[in-house]
């Protein structure tokens, strides 16, 4: 096969698929990983794909712009209140510490530990645990929580999410363990995983996640397919997803799959249909 039909049918089948990796390819193909390489790079510098570690993705499911935490937490609201309930119940024994990292559905997650406080009603009420967090608004709003001993991270604030980031927060989450840590994400894939436009925010997620007995991603159905600069967990760091009903199918299913043959160590948690209207 001429490479110029080869690039032609790599770039079909990236645009279906949503993301070929090079070992597929050159099995696809017969021919070496250098020589896809090679073609993925034609291919980038044509702007018909772009490439990622091990592969490609489609131009428009790649990205690399930041969206304002205003524009972000108006998006997916009901979703996300639904995903943040859920979460609730993944919470960890009484006295266990909880990293939650700052993002829009984590905001989300911190307001119904809040609201679930403030019943006053024993069955609804979250466990007291220690939360570590690096987000200015979790912070605030769980701090006058009396079942919450909160622990703000220190370093740089970031303006367009109002999360500390920087070297220092990174090293601070370093010398700390969490029980359980609740992580958000702009994107998911299978192959690709968790990922994020900002390396300093994918540097405290990177470390939470490494210093954590197990992680609980929340993502909602919009977020999946999605494949952004810095990849900071792999599906296999997943201990639970918890996502809406509206998650693709194929991508939920092979998420379940992966749990089922030991590669995701838990399990895939959708919220209940019912809470998202």
């Amino acid at each position: 096969m001429e490479s110029a039909e080869r690039r032609r049918q790599i770039a079909s089948l990236t645009a279906i698929h949503g993301r070929v990796t090079v070992n597929e390819l050159a099995e696809k193909f017969g021919v070496t990983a250098e020589t896809i390489r090679r073609d993925l790079a034609v291919l980038d510098e044509g702007g018909e794909l772009f490439r990622v570690h091990g592969g490609a993705v489609p131009v428009q499911n790649f990205r690399t712009d930041f969206t304002t935490l205003a524009a972000r937490s108006k998006a997916s609201l009901n979703a996300k209140r639904a995903i943040a309930k859920a979460a609730v119940s993944l919470l960890p024994d009484t006295g266990s510490t909880v990293f939650i990292d700052a993002g829009t559905t984590t905001g989300i997650f911190a307001e119904a530990i809040a609201e679930a406080n403030a019943s006053n009603d024993p069955e609804r009420m979250a466990p007291k645990l220690n939360i570590v967090t690096n987000s200015l608004f979790i912070a605030t709003t769980l701090a006058e929580s009396p079942r919450c001993d909160v622990q703000l991270i220190g370093g740089h604030v970031r303006a367009a999410s109002q999360a500390v980031v920087g070297d220092l927060a990174t090293r601070d989450i370093g010398v700390l363990h969490a029980d359980v840590a609740f992580i958000g994400t702009n994107a998911l894939t299978i192959e690709h995983g968790l990922s994020t436009p900002d390396a300093q925010e994918g540097a405290i997620k990177r470390a939470m996640v490494a210093n954590s007995d197990r992680v609980v991603a929340l993502c909602d159905s919009t977020k999946f397919g999605l494949d952004y600069l810095v990849s900071f967990a792999s599906i296999q760091d997943i201990g639970a997803i918890v996502t809406d009903h509206d998650a693709p199918a194929p991508l939920r299913l092979r998420a379940a799959e992966s749990g089922h043959r030991g590669h995701l160590p838990g399990l895939t948690t959708r919220a209940p249909p019912s809470r998202l209207h």
